[in-house]
């Protein structure tokens, strides 16, 4: 963890600002749109972006993995240029915690993994990338996008301390866990070889 150097009121409003723009659904957003219907009606009912791709919609699908990334990248950028890294690392976890349990939608909402890597390309670039890298490669391999994301999560830890970034490890083991929670139903269809490939409709 970073050292705790700002003010508890100032990390506060980071953390709820982070949330609110992480709850933004743009999956559903972008549903509306592009007229695709009800996305938690579709597919495995998930508002994000794997979920749009399987509407057959490709560039709704690009914008809603864009726009999800962007909301932690974006939440990280902003709270480091206006408070600290101490900061940074609150506003991706809460921004991470939006999108998963959005204030919009009952606190139902998505999976995380594309705010998640938004959130490390912004907080350490070489993290980031390997998170992509890893996600990538388990996804061309497999296509399945939820063993892929499962993979990178599990291994972003390593990547962190691989990478030179110590302070880094406790939120990437708390992200990873978190994407582990929210894929319980995709780990159970997994197992059970029903778990939707990439590009399905």
């Amino acid at each position: 963890m970073p050292e705790l150097t700002s003010a508890p009121l100032m990390l506060a409003l980071v953390a709820l600002a982070a949330y609110l723009l992480g709850s933004i659904p743009f999956g559903i957003v972008m549903a509306k749109l592009f007229g695709l219907g009800d996305l938690r009606a579709i597919g495995s009912g998930n508002i994000g972006a794997t979920n749009v791709l399987r509407t057959g919609n490709k560039l709704a699908a690009f914008l809603t993995l864009i726009l999800d990334a962007g909301k932690g990248g974006i939440a990280v950028l902003a709270a480091r240029a206006l408070v600290g890294e101490d900061a940074a690392q609150l506003a991706g976890f809460t921004a991470f915690l939006g999108h998963c349990f959005p204030i919009f939608l009952g606190f139902k909402g998505g999976k995380g993994v594309a705010t998640w890597l938004g959130t490390l390309l912004a907080l350490f670039w070489p993290l980031g990338l390997a998170a992509c890298a890893t996600w990538l490669a388990a996804a061309a391999l497999m296509r399945i996008s939820s063993l892929a994301a499962l993979l990178a999560a599990v291994l972003s830890p390593l990547w962190a301390y691989m990478l030179g970034a110590p302070s880094l490890l406790v939120l990437a083991v708390a992200l990873a866990a978190l994407i582990l929670y929210r894929h319980k139903a995709n780990i159970s269809r997994i197992l059970a070889g029903e778990e939707p490939r990439i590009g399905k409709k």
